[in-house]
């Protein structure tokens, strides 16, 4: 007997998925209890050359392929939402359990494709699809679960946080570490997913699913990319001992009702955990009640890094049909509110550019006051038109600072609110 095992994509991933399945027969078999026989390849292109993949598994069919009685496993590799989603439903309505390193469809569609998998006692598993080979949704799925998680932030896109490594270390621009990126085969040459934050917001929406019990999707993840970060913007965080990444922010409101997901630029302070994270590596920090602060690390991308997630989960399926058994999945049962942005609480950094003349910094503190927004700190520079005043704040909500900038950019001496930028990762109020 063996475990049939189908592939859905065969390329940079699928490949090595694939290659690694060949390769690893005897421990496979020693890992899962049986052996795991890779029986049917579904790519796109027949014609394309695919070493290591024997071109009798091929077909151009996925549809015949997950429909076949003797699958046991689908491992989906195509990315996208349609047909996939149609052709991971099949499989689990033909009793496969799923492998996915899909992390937009997850995002979009988890919970429906849970419990369809629940209600055919088959497996779903998807730790591929944030932060690559990381062991991290099964930490929070299984080894927390008997904890109360509070709060998840992350580098979970290794392509931003290559390009603002590089822009910290190298005093480069945007443009400069894009292009290098995309020579160096980190980012795409449509870099949008990833610079605008949709990849990481999708992987913001899994994380929060998981860690606060509730059906969180991506169209509820607020989402900033770092498409406006200037070397301006670099060159002042460091100058206060900071370095700006891109972070994916899970977290319960403080009564412990709703849930608030958001993606976007921040500081963080040189001294914390995740301001070390460098090049095309993602970290991601938990907080949780009794287990108190810990941090997952490790490569996030890459052909050989996922092809190792996708095939821990492949591994932990084939035990459950050997076993004859499948892992259960807790429903969202926690319903909790998914509250926006607005009600988000952080620290921030706007920089004023304003007239330099008495009483400027008085207007501009009355502002901060009167919509609730507590300055900590303020520094000057000086300019050949004026100056500009970098205001810190003590921790405020998003919708109190937002009516802060709006006031700010209706007074006289207020040239143009220069940029502001949320602070994450430093203790205290």
């Amino acid at each position: 007997m063996s475990v049939k095992v189908a592939l859905l994509g065969g390329g940079v991933v699928g490949t090595q998925v694939a290659r690694l399945l060949q390769e690893g027969v005897a421990d496979f078999a020693a890992r899962s209890g049986e052996p795991l026989e890779l029986v049917g390849v579904a790519v796109r292109d027949l014609g394309r050359d695919r070493p290591g993949i024997p071109r009798e598994l091929l077909t151009d069919d996925p549809r015949a392929l997950v429909t076949r009685g003797d699958i046991d496993v689908v491992i989906e590799l195509m990315g996208g939402i349609e047909p996939t989603r149609e052709l991971i439903e099949l499989a689990i309505a033909n009793g496969a359990s799923v492998v996915t390193a899909n992390k937009a469809l997850m995002a979009t569609h988890g919970a429906e494709l849970a419990e369809a998998a629940d209600s055919a006692r088959v497996d779903l598993f998807y730790e591929a699809a944030v932060a690559g080979a990381i062991p991290l949704l099964r930490p929070l799925r299984e080894s927390l679960a008997g904890d109360r998680i509070t709060r998840v932030l992350g580098i979970v896109n290794g392509t931003t946080n290559y390009m603002l490594t590089k822009m910290d270390e190298q005093d480069a621009s945007y443009d400069e570490v894009l292009a290098e990126a995309q020579r160096l085969g980190y980012a795409e040459a449509d870099p949008t997913a990833d610079v605008g934050g949709e990849d990481s917001a999708a992987k913001a929406a899994i994380l929060a699913t998981l860690a606060f019990h509730t059906n969180v999707t991506l169209e509820d993840v607020y989402c900033e990319g770092i498409t406006e970060v200037t070397k301006a913007d670099i060159e002042s965080a460091r100058e206060m001992g900071f370095v700006i990444k891109l972070l994916a922010v899970v977290e319960l409101t403080d009564d412990y009702t709703g849930v608030i997901a958001r993606v976007h630029p921040a500081m963080v302070p040189r001294t914390h955990p995740l301001a070390s994270v460098r090049d095309a590596f993602n970290a991601v920090f938990v907080e949780a009640e009794a287990a108190g602060e810990m941090m997952f690390y490790g490569r996030g991308a890459g052909g050989q890094p996922t092809a190792s997630a996708v095939l821990g989960d492949v591994v932990a399926a084939a035990r459950n049909r050997f076993s004859d058994t499948s892992s259960h999945r807790p429903a969202p049962y926690a319903d909790l509110s998914v509250r926006p942005v607005g009600e988000s609480k952080t620290r921030y950094t706007v920089s004023v550019d304003v007239a330099d003349r008495p009483g400027v910094l008085a207007a501009l503190a009355n502002v901060f006051a009167d919509n609730g927004v507590s300055i900590q700190t303020v520094r000057q520079d000086q300019t050949a038109e004026g100056a500009i005043l970098v205001i810190r704040t003590h921790i405020a909500t998003e919708s109190d600072l937002s009516a802060t900038v709006d006031a700010l950019r209706s007074l006289e001496v207020v040239n143009r609110v220069a940029g502001v930028t949320r602070v994450e990762g430093e203790s205290g109020s």
